[in-house]
């Protein structure tokens, strides 16, 4: 099924929904009852499993402490999950209808679902309260030029635009501090294609060139399992490169990536985008993760001025036993947005309320401070806000090294850099 003929079927399951609910006192009761339903989209199947299982986690976690306190004036939260596997159209499409056709679902979230984010039109027909993360150059291009038409959807990430510029600023810093050498300023950038990966990595090729840098290696994989990258890393060896970037979100994929490059290493910097923050990814690893640098935006903001994040994320790992990555806590956070918003309007079932009420957050999270910029629905970027985030690895910890204002540790040479 396409988006467009989604859109059609949630409306006209919208507006049956509408005339029961005017038709039948118990519908109507059931605007106000009990129990409310938070309807999520997450990959729990498929290549990015590891992300969904962690969505699932950090809501429940969420949903758990609510119900623990004794909900919400009498609400209790449950927690229904539509599983989108590959994040292909056609399941999004599956998961998306059968939560949105539910009529206890009253606020849908995730991390990523479809990845070009199609369903935020879906949720705008069904007034259906949405938040997101993750791919917020999508999410901009949808909602930027009629902002009023999606008062249902805000996103927890600001604008990649930082992930575009910020590498090149931030390499370029250690090099003027004397913490690496730049003597050809060559820069080998691989990605993955798909709207994550191949956003980013356009706009940092955009932004090296503008500054000066000679890309050596350009190269895009075809979305999904990656194994073997030893013919694309002999195109690395062939020039090597100040900076080997790696823009490919998957966990997997990233650490074969970097266990095949160490067979060889050259004497370049290593950037890894997104995948070093999953659990998995060091796991997969061990020791050869010492020194792998990767940047977040809004992921958590691991800082003895941010306490929030350590808070969530030991209530994450003594529940599960494991640490979260960047979507437990983020997802963990989301809940207690429409938690907020719940609370102060105090009717599920009045969803627009809801979504106003989420629109006009302010508030300190696990990533700083949340605040939604009107105009785009994406949280505010920047040091006051939500800034972007670089970690290292050593010893299977993630150290915070930017920005100077939240930083908890320096950057150290990359081990096969010595």
């Amino acid at each position: 099924m396409s988006p467009t003929s989604l859109t059609k079927r949630l409306t006209r399951y919208a507006k049956t929904a509408t005339m029961l609910a005017a038709l039948s006192l118990s519908a109507a009761a059931a605007a106000h009852a009990d129990t409310v339903k938070i309807g999520l989209l997450a990959p729990l199947t498929g290549p990015a499993s590891a992300d969904g299982q962690e969505y699932q986690r950090g809501a429940q976690l969420a949903i758990d402490e609510i119900n623990a306190a004794g909900g919400i004036d009498g609400n209790t939260l449950e927690l229904s999950v539509g599983d989108v596997k590959d994040m292909s159209a056609g399941n999004v499409t599956s998961a998306v209808e059968r939560l949105i056709g539910d009529t206890d679902v009253h606020f849908m979230l995730t991390g990523y679902a479809s990845l070009t984010n199609f369903e935020i039109d879906a949720m705008a027909e069904a007034e259906m309260p949405y938040v997101l993360a993750a791919t917020s150059q999508q999410t901009k291009d949808i909602i930027a030029p009629d902002p009023s038409k999606y008062d249902c959807c805000w996103s927890w990430t600001p604008s990649f635009d930082a992930y575009n510029t910020d590498v090149t600023s931030f390499v370029e810093k250690l090099a003027a501090e004397g913490k690496v050498t730049l003597p050809t300023k060559k820069v080998a950038i691989i990605s993955s294609d798909n709207a994550y990966s191949k956003t980013i990595s356009e706009g940092m090729k955009k932004t090296f060139t503008e500054k000066g840098w000679t890309i050596t290696v350009d190269e895009l994989v075809p979305f999904g399992e990656v194994t073997d990258w030893r013919s694309i890393l002999a195109k690395v060896r062939e020039n090597p490169p100040d900076l080997v970037i790696n823009t490919d979100y998957l966990p997997g994929n990233s650490a074969s990536f970097l266990n095949q490059f160490l067979e060889q290493p050259t004497k370049s910097l290593v950037f890894l985008q997104y995948a070093p923050s999953v659990p998995e990814f060091v796991q997969l690893t061990g020791e050869k993760s010492n020194g792998v640098i990767y940047n977040l935006l809004g992921g958590p903001l691991v800082s003895p001025k941010n306490p929030r994040a350590d808070e969530v994320a030991k209530k994450f790992k003594d529940k599960y036993g494991v640490e979260s990555g960047t979507y437990g806590l983020a997802l963990y956070e989301i809940v207690y947005l429409y938690a907020d918003a719940l609370k102060k309007v105090g009717d599920a079932a009045d969803h627009k309320a809801i979504m106003k009420a989420i629109g006009e957050t302010d508030k300190q999270v696990v990533a700083g401070r949340l605040k939604f910029d009107p105009a785009t629905h994406l949280a505010m970027q920047g040091d006051d806000f939500i800034p972007i985030t670089f970690f290292q690895i050593w010893d299977g910890q993630r150290t915070l090294i930017s920005p100077e204002a939240y930083k908890v540790g320096d950057f150290k040479t990359q081990p096969w850099m010595q």
